[in-house]
């Protein structure tokens, strides 16, 4: 039998589908300016700390003031966010709901502004269905810094060696493995499934 008691899922690119690059096809048109722009203004590194907790007023303003004549499509970032969570991967929510069904303890843990993971949680209801939720915005915290599997730990009362992170980064991966975790990185539902199996989790 899996020594697997607890099961942590991220959200983002495992149960739900993030593209910044949708709504700024409409906005920036021009591919070239476009990537340039999601590259060097805002960027990944740029976002990334709305997920460690930083205000999108305050993210704006200094942005803006290194790019003023962006202006308008640094504020249709934060305007067209729902835009770039487009769908749920309905096959891995599917196994998310066998899990939960089946009486595992699922929890989730992700990287993510407050105020877009409530819209998200209102857009997607499955994301209300675990045990709970760490959300690095709330904690001003970021994968894959181990204080975030730390408190996820503590906060859920999880066994580390009994626990099973899912997430897509690698570098998360290798984070949670790093402070005690078994982990496994997710490419599609059906390799999921396959890792699940293997840990006698699912069928």
């Amino acid at each position: 039998m899996s020594d697997i008691r607890h099961i942590v899922f991220d959200i983002g690119k495992v149960l739900v589908h993030y593209d910044p690059e949708l709504p700024f096809r409409r906005i920036i048109p021009d591919d070239r300016r476009r990537a340039w722009f999601l590259r060097e203004v805002c960027s990944n590194e740029w976002n990334l700390e709305q997920d460690r907790g930083r205000s999108w007023t305050v993210a704006e303003e200094e942005l803006i003031a290194r790019f003023p004549d962006e202006a308008e499509n640094i504020r249709a970032f934060r305007r067209h966010w729902a835009e770039m969570v487009p769908h749920a991967y309905e096959d891995s929510v599917a196994i998310l709901r066998e899990l939960i069904d089946a009486g595992r303890d699922v929890t989730m843990l992700t990287n993510f502004a407050s105020d877009t993971f409530r819209e998200a949680q209102e857009m997607y209801p499955f994301l209300k269905w675990s045990r709970g939720v760490t959300v690095s915005g709330d904690i001003r915290i970021i994968k894959p810094d181990p204080a975030i599997y730390e408190h996820h730990t503590r906060t859920f009362g999880l066994d580390p060696a009994a626990t099973l992170f899912i997430d897509d980064s690698e570098k998360n991966v290798l984070g949670a493995r790093a402070f005690g975790w078994q982990a496994i990185r997710f490419d599609d539902a059906e390799q999921l499934r396959e890792d699940l199996a293997g840990y006698e989790l699912v069928a």
